[in-house]
C-alpha cells in the first residue's frame, strides 16, 4: 500500500455512501418532493380558481354595466312616454276646459237674453199701466194727482228694476 490507500475502506465507504444516499432519498427527498408537488399543484389550483372568479367577476360587471346603460335608456323611454302621456292629458282637459267655459258663456248669453226680454216686456207693461192710469186721471180732472201718481209709479219701477239687477 503505497500512499497508506485502503481500497477496501475508500469502497466500504462509498457503499455507505450509496447506501445513505438511497435512504435520503426515500426517507425524505420523495416524501419533501411529494410535498412539494401538493403545495405547488395546491397553489396552482388557487390561482386557477382567482383567475376564473377575477374572469366571472368582469364579466358580472360588464353584464350589470350593459344592464345599467339599457335600464338608463329604459328609463328615459318611459320617462318620455310618461311626460307625452301627461302632455296629452293636460291638452285634452284644456279641450274639455274651454269647451266647458264656451257652454257656460252661451248659457249665460242666453239667460241674459231671457231676462232682458222679461224685463223689457215687463216694463212695457208698466208704462202702458202708467200711461192708461195717467189718461185716467186726466180724463177724471186731476192732472196734478195724475203726474205726482205717475211720478211714484216711475220711481217705484226703477226701483223695482234696481232690486231685479
Amino acid at each position: 500500500m503505497p500512499l497508506n490507500i485502503d481500497w477496501q475502506q475508500i469502497l466500504l465507504h462509498l457503499f455507505n455512501f450509496c447506501i445513505l444516499a438511497l435512504l435520503l432519498y426515500f426517507l425524505l427527498y420523495k416524501p419533501v418532493k411529494k410535498f412539494m408537488a401538493k403545495r405547488s399543484a395546491f397553489y396552482e389550483e388557487q390561482a386557477k380558481n382567482a383567475e376564473d372568479k377575477l374572469r366571472e367577476a368582469e364579466e358580472l360587471k360588464n353584464n350589470y354595466s350593459a344592464r345599467l346603460e339599457n335600464v338608463d335608456l329604459e328609463i328615459d323611454k318611459k320617462r318620455n312616454a310618461v311626460l307625452h302621456e301627461a302632455a296629452e292629458y293636460r291638452e285634452k282637459r284644456i279641450g274639455e276646459a274651454e269647451a266647458e267655459a264656451e257652454a257656460l258663456i252661451e248659457k249665460a248669453r242666453r239667460d241674459a237674453k231671457r231676462e232682458r226680454a222679461k224685463i223689457i216686456d215687463g216694463a212695457g207693461k208698466e208704462i202702458a199701466d202708467m200711461v192708461g192710469a195717467a189718461a185716467e186721471k186726466l180724463v177724471l180732472g186731476s192732472t196734478d194727482a195724475a203726474y205726482e201718481a205717475f211720478l211714484s209709479a216711475a220711481e217705484k219701477s226703477v226701483e223695482e228694476d234696481d232690486e231685479n239687477k
